[in-house]
């Protein structure tokens, strides 16, 4: 028996441990909600250690015995709530209670049944199973499942499942004890619990790191995006368009836009810093209306803006750029007087496969430079870049021949 007590007082502290884990997520993370119901269900499911550990020593061992059953299997529906959340496969609250409800009075009617027959165990531990497929359905059902951290959950999930399953035969074969009271004291206790603690300690793990890793996610993407704007800044642009840029293959070809709003010192020295600020964010909305699906935009100077689009040409790029010209012109925005128009100018460039950015940038600059000296408020085209291959006189010259 003591070594059960000893793994039950394990289980306990543990439990705490991920208790106070999720709480502290759940402040500092936008998946608060769901850390909350994960810590609600581990200290909801401790209890379950406290009322086993008083079975041998108490008058009402039945009350300790449904009430640890019910207290793993709350903590284990709470979970299902907080995974629910998190992935967005929300249970249905009536459905969700009444599995428990139903749960706990099938144990209370199976309770007089003798221990360690295949009736008893079969329907003792049937509604973990369900409760823990359950869970791991909801990955599964999941947009977020191609993740390696939501691929380990799962795991953990589905061996958890596996675990009770095979619980109802080890309890049968191994013995359970004759009574509830008599759990501890059986060859099966100890067994159970030490499974038990590693499976609650790897799913535990494995529920910290998807909620740690999108805390991670969210401060490196607020790092990358620039506040006034919503639009990426300099280097979250650039850590965007890098895998873009690699996808290219030779048929492929990307465009690049700069866009620089015309004379907005002028803005700001006239009708002050919050309508610069107003124009700023005016523009970002025409910029994420007007692009195409998979483009990316970023904010990546006082009034310098950037628009990548992949497999879009020169032609079609300077298309979407003389709409969002034509966009600003006519915006009214606020703080400034009527019939006071916002302009810019651009600047496009083909970006060819496996070019830097950097290259790119350096023509699409030379372009939005010459649409500012041609009068601004329009758009001006980069010569394509030129690209180097080896001609069929390479071997006999040791010259390329550029295309």
């Amino acid at each position: 028996m003591g070594g059960a007590i000893s793994l039950l007082a394990v289980n306990f502290i543990v439990a705490q441990i991920f208790v106070a884990a999720f709480l502290i997520i759940s402040v500092k993370s936008r998946s608060g909600r769901a850390a909350a119901w994960c810590a609600a269900g581990f200290a909801v499911a401790s209890v379950s250690a406290i009322c086993e550990a008083v079975l041998p020593f108490t008058p009402m061992p039945r009350l300790f015995a449904v009430g640890a059953f019910a207290n793993v299997l709350a903590g284990f529906c709470l979970l299902r709530i907080g995974l629910g959340v998190f992935y967005s496969v929300p249970a249905k609250p009536p459905v969700l209670a009444s599995f428990f409800i139903g749960s706990v009075i099938v144990d209370l009617f199976i309770y007089d049944l003798p221990r360690g027959t295949l009736l008893h165990a079969f329907f003792y531990q049937m509604p973990f199973f369900l409760i823990q497929a359950w869970s791991a359905a909801a990955i599964i059902r999941s947009r977020r499942r191609s993740y390696a951290a939501d691929g380990i959950l799962l795991c953990m999930l589905a061996l958890s499942a596996l675990y009770f399953l095979v619980k109802i035969y080890a309890a049968v074969a191994a013995g359970s004890g004759a009574t509830a009271a008599d759990y501890l004291q059986s060859p099966f206790a100890l067994i159970s619990q030490a499974l038990g603690a590693m499976l609650i300690v790897g799913t535990g793990v494995a529920m910290l790191g998807v909620m740690v890793k999108d805390v991670v996610d969210e401060a490196r993407a607020s790092s990358e995006i620039d506040a006034l704007s919503g639009l990426c800044n300099r280097r979250g642009f650039s850590s965007r368009v890098a895998p873009l840029l690699r996808d290219l293959s030779d048929h492929d070809v990307g465009t690049l836009i700069l866009a620089d709003i015309d004379r907005f010192k002028l803005v700001n020295d006239t009708f002050g810093h919050h309508t610069g600020d107003e124009v700023i964010r005016e523009f970002s909305h025409i910029l994420a209306d007007v692009m195409p699906h998979r483009a990316v935009a970023g904010r990546v100077g006082g009034e310098e803006f950037a628009i990548f689009l992949p497999r879009v040409g020169l032609a079609d790029a300077r298309i979407v750029a003389n709409g969002i010209r034509s966009e600003l012109a006519v915006k009214r925005i606020n703080g400034l007087p009527e019939g006071v128009a916002v302009t810019a100018s651009f600047g496009v460039s083909a970006v060819a496969a496996g070019e830097l950015l950097d290259a790119a940038m350096r023509r699409a600059d030379n372009s939005l430079y010459a649409a500012k000296a041609g009068g601004r408020n329009r758009v001006e085209c980069a010569e394509p870049p030129i690209r180097v291959i080896a001609s069929a006189d390479y071997h006999r010259s040791g010259k390329y021949r550029p295309t």
